[in-house]
Order: C-alpha cells, then sequence, then structure tokens
C-alpha cells in the first residue's frame, strides 16, 4: 500500500482558498474519529456520575426554575408573554444553554486535546466536528425535554414544532462560529474563557431570555438589535405555534455566519499549528 507524501515547506503567502478547501476536506474525513472522540467524551462525562445525563438539564431548569418563582410570587412583575411563563422561560433558558455551550464548545475540545497535539499528528479539525457532535447529542436531549414541557403546560402541538430543531442548529451555528474567532486566543490565555462566562451572564439580561422585549426605553434597542434576540425569538415561537416575529432577522443573522464560519475555520487551520509549537515549545 502506497502511502501519501507530503511536503511542508515555508510560504510568503496565503492561499484562503486552498487553506479553506485543506480546511473542509480534513473536516470530511475526520468524521470517524470525530465521532469517536465524541462517544469517549459523552461516556467519560457521564459514567461516574449519579444524576447522568441529567446535568444537561441542571443549569436551565435551575435558572427557570429562579424566574418562574419570582414571576408567581409577584417579586418581579413581567409583562405578558402570550404563553405559559414556565414553558417561555424553560424554553429560553433551554436555548441559552445551547448558544453557551456552542459557544465554548470549539475552546473544550481543543483544549481538552492539548495533551495528544503535541505528539500525534491528525486532522485538527477532528476536535472541532467532535464537539459540534457532543452539541447535537446533549440538545437533542433537551429539545425532548423542551417538547414535554409544551404538552404538559398545555401548549399542545403544533405544525412549527418540527422546525424547531432547524433553529437550533441555527443556534449551534451562531454559538460554534463565535466560538471559532475565540479559541486560538483563549488556548492561550485562560481569561478569555472567564471573559465569556462573565459576559455571557451579562448578555443574558439585554436579551429576551426569560422576559419579552419591552415596549420602550434603551432595553428595547439593546434587546431589538443584540443578533442572539432573533435566535431565542423565533426558536421560541416556533415551539409555542406563534408566526416567527423576527425570521427575517434570523436569516440574516445565519447568512453572516456562514462565511463567517468559513473565515474561522481558516484562521483555526492558521493557528493551531502555532499554539502547539508553543505548547511543545
Amino acid at each position: 500500500m502506497s502511502l501519501e507524501t507530503r511536503v511542508y515547506q515555508k510560504e510568503r503567502t496565503l492561499k484562503m482558498g486552498a487553506l479553506l478547501k485543506a480546511s473542509l476536506k480534513d473536516l470530511l474525513g475526520s468524521r470517524f474519529l470525530a465521532r469517536q472522540l465524541a462517544e469517549r467524551d459523552i461516556k467519560a462525562q457521564y459514567r461516574q456520575s449519579y444524576l447522568g445525563i441529567l446535568w444537561a438539564f441542571v443549569t436551565p431548569i435551575a435558572t427557570a426554575a429562579v424566574w418562574i418563582f419570582l414571576n408567581s410570587s409577584g417579586t418581579v412583575r413581567l409583562s405578558d408573554t402570550g404563553v405559559p411563563y414556565p414553558v417561555y422561560a424553560f424554553s429560553g433558558t433551554l436555548i441559552w444553554s445551547i448558544i453557551v455551550a456552542s459557544i465554548n464548545s470549539p475552546m473544550q475540545s481543543t483544549n481538552a486535546a492539548k495533551g495528544i497535539l503535541t505528539k500525534i499528528n491528525f486532522p485538527k479539525e477532528a476536535l472541532l466536528l467532535s464537539g459540534v457532535y457532543k452539541l447535537l447529542f446533549d440538545s437533542s436531549i433537551k429539545i425532548l425535554l423542551l417538547v414535554l414541557f409544551v404538552f404538559i403546560f398545555g401548549v399542545g402541538f403544533h405544525w412549527s414544532l418540527l422546525l424547531m430543531p432547524v433553529a437550533v442548529l441555527g443556534a449551534v451555528l451562531f454559538g460554534s462560529t463565535l466560538g471559532l474567532f475565540l479559541t486560538p486566543i483563549g488556548l492561550l490565555y485562560k481569561d478569555i474563557g472567564k471573559i465569556i462566562t462573565f459576559g455571557m451572564q451579562f448578555l443574558m439580561y439585554v436579551t429576551p431570555v426569560v422576559y419579552a422585549i419591552p415596549k420602550d426605553g434603551i432595553m428595547k434597542i439593546l434587546m431589538t438589535y443584540n443578533p442572539i434576540t432573533p435566535i431565542i425569538l423565533t426558536t421560541r415561537d416556533l415551539v409555542v405555534g406563534f408566526t416567527p416575529q423576527y425570521l427575517t432577522y434570523f436569516l440574516m443573522v445565519l447568512g453572516v455566519c456562514v462565511p463567517l464560519l468559513f473565515l474561522g475555520l481558516v484562521l483555526y487551520r492558521i493557528a493551531i499549528p502555532i499554539i502547539v509549537e508553543r505548547l511543545s515549545a
């Protein structure tokens, strides 16, 4: 069996098209490796845990429960959402958790493989794809729980519910694209991960996650132009059977994410060898 011969040489110019083509080729070619890595990580994550997969719901359920209690007790008065508030709050926090997980996924998957990055030569895009597999696994379980909430609180079945997974994929696309740009610097400086955690906590309160967009004021402006808003609202509208009011904005955000995703893949391919060299120094 003849082995492929690769010649590495220094180039003065970076050909974006060639880098993107190579990145996509390695991404497709590493599907089996990515699946093996994802299965290993998923099993290791829940093997030594009594609650197991339930930990995937702890954060959205806890966050939603707090706001449901504050609203029902009258401590916080929220405007009418048009749907049972438990469904509104839980759907928002669940979609938010998927977006946050998507942003952190590229960095976490690459950071977890630091030990083998400096020892084994393999397509680094496999790490990104394994992170996407894990996201899809966790998201599918969360979607099932959200559907259960919809029926428990009397919202019922709507045909738009069948399109909800497509909107969730849009949330994964948005988060993964943003995470790709943060990963290279995040691998070098741990402060980036802490900044992301702090920033997302603040950003949640200018996004219609647990309360509706106000009718006026500075919060209305911030929440209206927040690029995460159409993702949250479109997904929620599909869940409860409303006509998506922010569908155009949602499609615009996804349309911008696609070329940025390709650019992020190129930057990742350029940056990772440099980072590996620094780690092994």
